[in-house]
């Protein structure tokens, strides 16, 4: 039999794919990360990082109990502070935007934590999530991450840093399911658990609460140079914004940039934040096929077609077949070819 061990947050989804697997025929340890030790954030009731992580580890606990799998919490605290805290921090000011979940995902959540299961004597197989993704393998040997049945829940976005040596030795076992069948399954055999909600983002809060930098008065100033209002810190603006920027204008206007040397905060019309072309680096590509190309520049967006992809080294220039808004530097575009997640990398530029 071969043995898994599961990420648990207590959740429906982590909850489902132990029932999952221990149905495929699997033996089946159910492991919990605490990476918030109790600092104190004001807001940190909701998200991954914040109160709601210290609860995670009971409602885990909870439901191993109740399935009769075997639970251990491996403290990943400092090394999150460390990685994805660090990252977090730096990002932002440095005026990009950070995504948190992917660094998570890349360095604690598939790689340190079952290596803390290890070191603690755990022997397994497999490591399993409740992520909305498949692993394929094709023949030209390679494993490739696909999209989720469950198109509208698809995680695939937040995954694709995800090495061939991980995917090969991990399972998803709601890749082939919706989320209503999910709670489904829940319903018949977890009880009240099924309308618990989805799991909340990186942080329920002020980012500023884990910036903690002191306000820093600032312009607001249109790409013409008319000052518009002022700021107390750019790190708290993103590219694409167009709610509290706490000016008025006889049209809409968006953030377009950030200069943090001299904590401006630039802002135009919505036609000036659409762009057709990005730039990204520390980027892969492993096409499948000869498919067209599509993309997403963020989790929650369709997929949007791609004209045209180039690489030098690891670092690519991507044009889109119509303009898309708020290209975002720091974010993360994510390459899909029928379905099959076949490159991506970090945005640094959007012209």
């Amino acid at each position: 039999m071969k043995k898994v061990i599961l990420a648990m947050s207590g959740g429906v989804d982590s909850s489902v794919a132990a029932l999952t697997l221990l149905d495929a025929g699997y033996d089946v340890i159910g492991v919990n990360m605490t990476i918030y030790k109790g600092e104190s954030l004001p807001a940190a009731k909701k998200g991954c990082y914040g109160r709601e992580n210290l609860q995670d580890k009971l409602a885990a606990a909870e439901i191993c109990k109740k399935l009769g799998i075997p639970f251990f919490n491996f403290d990943c605290s400092e090394e999150y502070k460390k990685t994805v805290i660090k990252y977090f921090k730096e990002e932002y000011l440095n005026g990009k935007t950070p995504n948190p979940c992917v660094c998570c995902n890349s360095f604690i959540k598939f790689d340190l934590l079952p290596r803390k299961a290890r070191e603690a004597g755990l022997m397994f197989d497999f490591f399993a999530t409740g992520h909305y993704a498949r692993i394929v393998l094709k023949k030209n040997g390679r494993y490739y991450l696909k999209q989720a049945k469950d198109i509208e829940k698809d995680q695939t976005y937040f995954l694709f840093r995800l090495s061939q040596n991980v995917l090969a030795k991990t399972i998803f076992p709601l890749g082939d399911k919706t989320k209503k069948e999910v709670r489904e399954i829940a319903k018949k055999y977890l009880g009240e658990i099924y309308e618990k909600p989805d799991s909340q983002d990186f942080y329920g809060g002020n980012y500023n609460d884990i910036l903690e930098m002191p306000p820093k008065k600032g312009k607001i100033i249109h790409t013409n140079g008319e000052i518009l209002g002022n700021h107390n810190g750019f790190w708290n603006y993103t590219v694409g914004q167009r709610k509290g920027l706490g000016i008025s204008y006889h049209v809409p206007l968006y953030v377009k940039s950030l200069d943090p040397e001299n904590n401006l905060v630039i802002v135009d019309e919505e036609n000036a934040v659409m762009n057709t072309e990005c730039q990204a680096k520390d980027f892969f590509f492993f096409p499948y096929d000869d498919k067209p190309l599509q993309a997403k520049i963020r989790s929650s967006q369709t997929l949007k077609n791609v004209t045209s992809l180039t690489v030098k080294n690891d670092t690519s220039l991507i044009f889109f077949e119509k303009p898309l808004k708020a290209i975002t530097p720091g974010q993360n575009i994510v390459i899909y070819q029928n379905k099959l997640l076949v490159g991506g990398g970090t945005i640094i530029s959007n012209s």
